[in-house]
């Protein structure tokens, strides 16, 4: 019997940065968590565990990554396998936590579209940002999340602890996804978490940004139906 998987999405995003996968694993057991119920990073977490079933692997993109360190932390018997996608385990730092701030204004002062037209350059590459088909997913996402539930993600990510500490008693079999042209996280952070965690491996997707998902969706979904099943 193959084994159940929660998806955790990042912020501005919604099920759509996982349909790639959705559409290869139609017979499998599939779940994309909550992550516009609450705002905190431990309220996704428990409303997750809450709702899974009693062994799972557990995939998490971006700010999902957060939710799953909280997951890894609060119930690590759970948890079978752990793959983790564009993401990073330190808290903000000022820079973060200025951009953030900024995302605020912006949503506070009736311009929650802007949003997403600042973000373009730091979810894709260059090349990517003229890309109709990646351009309309991204805008769309953002669309359905919606100014509130943005608003709530990112308190609940710049609330979030540093989560580096307590990598290393993470014993599950885990993989790590990085697109080597992500403007938001980077191989130092990769690195950091796979170096923590005993017998974690990376892999680096060329030519992709933020959203691997969606920019090289054959290669992210041969790499994580592999691990899965290995």
């Amino acid at each position: 019997m193959t084994l159940p998987i929660i998806l955790i999405t990042g912020q501005l995003l919604t099920d759509a940065v996982w349909q790639p996968l959705l559409d290869v694993w139609p017979g499998r057991e599939v779940t994309v968590a909550d992550n516009r119920s609450d705002d905190t990073i431990e309220g996704f977490a428990q409303r997750l565990l809450d709702n899974a079933p009693p062994k799972f692997a557990l995939i998490a993109h971006a700010m999902g990554g957060f939710v799953a360190f909280e997951v890894m932390r609060r119930a690590p018997e759970r948890v079978a396998k752990l793959a983790l996608i564009s993401t990073l385990a330190s808290a903000d730092g000022p820079a973060q936590t200025a951009r953030r701030q900024g995302y605020i204004d912006l949503v506070e002062s009736g311009n929650f579209d802007r949003v997403v037209e600042e973000r373009i350059p730091i979810l894709f590459p260059e090349e990517k940002r003229g890309d109709a088909r990646l351009l309309g997913i991204a805008r769309q996402m953002a669309a359905d999340t919606g100014a509130e539930t943005f608003l709530a993600q990112q308190r609940a990510i710049m609330a979030r602890i540093d989560s580096r500490p307590r990598l290393g008693e993470i014993a599950v079999p885990t993989l790590l996804i990085w697109g080597e042209q992500d403007g938001i996280t980077s191989r130092a952070h990769h690195d950091e978490i796979a170096e923590a965690i005993a017998g974690a491996r990376l892999e680096v997707i060329a030519g992709a940004g933020h959203l691997p998902t969606v920019e090289a969706p054959e290669e992210v979904a041969a790499l994580l139906t592999a691990f899965i099943d290995r």
